[in-house]
């Protein structure tokens, strides 16, 4: 962790208050409840990061279902990486196979390795020397646990399917947020004692700013609303999720509540996500 907060305005401030309650008014796992353990702010301060950012930007998501990845996640994933990639930076999508199959023909992709648990360390140190990141984001990534694996929102002890992103946190010497909707993803060491409450394994992983939303996917949301408020453009036109779910849908993406190939993030339909994105609009007041 580097402990970079950027210093905040009254508005920004303001909004960012407005954004996380947002993302949390459903309550679906029970981030509503664990909010109180986060400073106010973290959204904009993470967002401010991400702005700021002129190099390259690692993107870590992708968490396993069955033999395939679930749909929250990549989603949010490649709203970001859109944006970034606009703003002037150069994000990398990080994941494991097979997500990083599907996504390498039209992203820029790192894969780590599946089941390499042991090696997670020299993983990532080879990994940060080679594309020396300037910022690195996780968002809906396992998290280790305290006893050393990871675990679903069901118990289930998923390690061997798990490719391991949170060497890539604890080692990095730039900014690091994590965003989750759980409590078993990376960065939710950040509020170990909050968490303690959920009906989950939950993760230890810790990083800069963590960001909590009623879907990760969502997550991405918040942030390309402050981005669109500093920016005073529209950066919601450049990512379509609608469009994003139908092409990993494609390519065997599931649910990660039902388990099934629909459209849908947390068992919840698209509509609810586009929704959110209006009362953000609302919010920060884009028309």
């Amino acid at each position: 962790m580097t402990n970079i907060s950027p210093a905040l305005s009254d508005t920004d401030m303001a909004l960012s208050r407005q954004v996380e309650d947002l993302l949390v008014a459903r309550n679906l796992r029970g981030m509503k409840d664990v909010q109180p353990a986060l400073l106010p702010g973290y959204y904009a301060r993470a967002s401010r990061l991400i702005d700021q950012a002129r190099g390259t930007v690692l993107i870590g998501t992708g968490f396993p279902v069955l033999d395939t990845f679930e749909t929250d996640g990549p989603v949010g994933a490649i709203a970001l990486y859109n944006v970034i990639k606009h703003l002037g930076a150069k994000p990398v999508l990080v994941c494991g196979a097979p997500l990083s199959q599907a996504l390498a023909e039209d992203y820029e992709v790192f894969e780590i390795a599946v089941d390499a648990l042991a090696n997670r360390q020299s993983e990532a140190a080879a990994a940060l020397q080679t594309l020396q990141p300037e910022l690195i984001i996780s968002i809906e990534r396992p998290g280790l646990s305290e006893q050393g694996g990871y675990f679903n929102m069901r118990g289930e002890d998923i390690s061997p399917r798990c490719a391991s992103f949170d060497e890539f946190l604890s080692q990095a010497s730039c900014p690091t947020i994590a965003i989750g909707d759980g409590g078993n993803e990376i960065g939710m060491g950040n509020i170990k004692q909050a968490i303690e409450q959920l009906d989950i394994t939950p993760a230890a992983t810790t990083c800069d700013e963590l960001l909590i939303a009623d879907v990760s996917n969502w997550a991405a949301h918040g942030v390309i609303a402050l981005l669109s408020h500093w920016h005073q453009q529209d950066l919601f036109a450049l990512t379509d999720p609608l469009s994003v779910l139908k092409y990993i849908s494609a390519r065997g993406s599931v649910d990660g509540v039902t388990r099934e190939n629909t459209l849908t993030e947390d068992s919840l339909p698209s509509t609810a996500g586009d929704q959110l994105v209006e009362q953000l609009k609302a919010v920060i007041q884009l028309n």
